[in-house]
């Protein structure tokens, strides 16, 4: 069986993901910071753009305070992440929050909800 080749936006994706996950707990000045997970990143083809996936365990304030900051701290991430990776052209960040861990929390109630009906007689 052929080894699965990763290209190297994937590779580039996964730097950034763990740098810019270190960078968030180590150098962001909030003290929310580490409740935040980078749950993945995307690049463009061309690499000008990374999409940053994140999710924040907290509530939907400290959600919009996070976001906020993310923003106004993207700058200084890129910057930083200029002197880790060594590209052509360093991406533009864009956070994105995550919702899929709360749809899957969401979908994981409705499933426990549904196994906890009583069964019709006719089921049994």
């Amino acid at each position: 069986m052929p080894k699965k080749s990763f290209s190297r936006a994937d590779r580039v994706s996964q730097q950034i993901q763990r740098d810019i996950a270190e960078l968030i707990r180590g150098e962001l000045d909030h003290p929310k910071a580490s409740l935040i997970t980078v749950t993945d990143v995307e690049v463009t083809r061309d690499y000008s753009h990374a999409k940053i996936f994140y999710t924040f365990l907290g509530d939907a304030e400290g959600q919009s305070e996070i976001a906020d900051k993310l923003e106004q701290a993207k700058g200084f991430l890129r910057s930083e992440l200029a002197r880790g990776i060594t590209l052509f052209k360093m991406p533009e960040l864009h956070f994105v929050y995550d919702h899929s861990v709360e749809r899957g929390m969401q979908l994981e109630s409705l499933i426990n909800q549904a196994a906890s009906l009583p069964k019709a007689p006719d089921e049994e």
